[in-house]
């Protein structure tokens, strides 16, 4: 595609998610994150699957693919959406319900990387960004849980969430099958005293292998290496 036909995509795409609750009960939520290895050649992308609510590993897998298209501000989900794909596939345990590390709707076509995950694989999903990558809020307090409303003009594409006092908000959307109300309940009842969701804290560990957070993860689950 080029850069034209990928936006043109992703507008006709947004028409397709669906922006209510269309799920069964969420017993397991997934964590998603994806980072590049060999100089952005290869495409990491880590899933968690939680239960919840009690928010303990039940699995996870990792999957790595050539990296299939170039950085392009606004069409980073084609890049990370194959090897996210790839790595659902490959669990053993079906999540329920997808928290993306990255924007849903919160994203200039509607069209953010938690849209792209959920609906190509069906699982209902939620964006949820460390930065903001459009749109305007109002002062957030510094209470944990305090939230605005992200609008853009007169439409809300968004919730700006306080997930620990002193730290930088998040910002929640819609990504397919869930409505905004659930999608910042269900990001403010997988937090565990980080900023991050628990599901993505660990899929962003196994994403990097940050603090040999897959040796952490194996010994969990009682798998070898």
């Amino acid at each position: 595609m080029t850069v034209a036909q990928a936006h043109d995509w992703q507008q006709a795409m947004a028409e397709r998610i669906v922006c209510h609750d269309d799920m069964n009960d969420v017993r397991t939520i997934a964590g998603v994150d994806v980072g590049f290895e060999e100089n952005g050649t290869v495409t990491r992308s880590a899933v968690a699957v939680l239960a919840f609510p009690q928010l303990q590993l039940l699995d996870f897998t990792i999957a790595r693919l050539p990296t299939c298209m170039p950085y392009i501000p606004g069409l980073l989900s084609f890049r990370e959406t194959p090897a996210v794909l790839a790595a659902l596939q490959q669990l053993t345990v079906k999540p329920d319900l997808l928290l993306c590390d990255g924007q849903g709707r919160a994203h200039p076509r509607r069209f953010g990387v938690a849209c792209h995950v959920g609906l190509l694989s069906g699982i209902p999903a939620i964006g949820v960004g460390k930065q903001k990558l459009c749109g305007e809020h109002d002062v957030l307090p510094d209470e944990k849980n305090s939230v605005v409303a992200l609008t853009e003009g007169q439409e809300t594409i968004g919730t700006v969430l306080r997930s620990r006092r002193g730290v930088k908000p998040l910002y929640v959307s819609i990504g397919h099958r869930v409505s905004l109300t659930s999608a910042v309940h269900f990001v403010q009842q997988s937090l565990a005293g980080f900023k991050l969701p628990e599901p993505i804290r660990w899929a962003d560990g196994l994403a990097s292998n940050r603090g040999k957070t897959v040796e952490k993860a194996n010994h969990i689950l009682g798998r070898t290496s």
